[in-house]
């Protein structure tokens, strides 16, 4: 599958969570500790989006391993956001190896990404996709169920959904069409972050004026907790909710 973090909180360089945690992203591509059946590394590209001080989001994205990849520790140790969404992408079988079916997917403040994989792809979600515009279809990033997802949950955002709503809904919809699916998502728009758990896992820390949403624990900071399955995170660095899926 995948493994994606999600944090707010205090400016800091991306490398602190990318290479120099003792778990970083970096380690979880090529070993990572809770894959599920779902590969044994994550080599099939990464992408990282952050806040600048001003403006919408900035995202790197590439087809490589992100170990593989030599100018982005530099770029990581001077770059510092306090807000950010990064992911290392394990390729589902059939589904295209391309830089833009990286993780995070974008629009205007919001980044994306899944963690997962949609059961039965693409016959099971075929009517979902039909209620989406044309023009979405046809812009997707790649032909990937993580692209169909975020085109589900940002038709939600343009509606007006809440974060949490929008991807409680997509979840549940999709989840209805295609049992057995793996659905942990994660949404930010650099003020808060939406998770779901639904067939992986996630942890989360919170600390004084900070979250950190990761698909595996960076370290061994006591302050970890494990977010149990088929629930819904909806956090920023003023505190946390966790409810139940099913309840947007």
């Amino acid at each position: 599958m995948c493994r994606h973090l999600a944090y707010l909180g205090p400016p800091l360089a991306l490398s602190r969570l990318l290479f120099d945690a003792p778990h970083a992203l970096v380690r979880q591509s090529w070993a990572p500790k809770d894959m599920r059946g779902g590969g044994t590394i994550n080599a099939d590209g990464f992408g990282v989006g952050w806040y600048p001080a001003a403006g919408p989001p900035v995202r790197y994205r590439s087809d490589r391993p992100m170990w593989a990849d030599a100018s982005l520790p530099g770029l990581a140790a001077a770059t510092t956001a306090g807000a950010l969404l990064a992911a290392v992408r394990s390729a589902t079988e059939t589904m295209p190896v391309t830089s833009t079916a990286a993780a995070p997917f974008t629009e205007g403040p919001w980044l994306f990404s899944h963690n997962g994989v949609v059961a039965g792809w693409p016959d099971t979600v075929n009517a979902l996709a039909a209620r989406l515009p044309t023009r979405d279809l046809l812009t997707l990033d790649a032909p990937t169920d993580s692209a169909l997802l975020w085109a589900l949950v940002r038709h939600r955002l343009r509606a007006g959904d809440t974060p949490g709503a929008a991807v409680a809904a997509t979840v549940a919809e999709v989840s209805a069409a295609a049992p057995g699916s793996r659905l942990n998502l994660l949404l930010t728009d650099g003020a808060s972050i939406a998770a779901s758990t639904v067939g992986h896992g996630l942890s989360v820390r919170h600390d004084d004026g900070s979250v950190l949403v990761s698909s595996e624990p960076l370290d061994d900071d006591p302050g970890w907790r494990a977010v149990p399955d088929g629930r819904l995170l909806v956090a920023g660095p003023a505190g946390l909710h966790l409810t139940p899926l099913g309840r947007p």
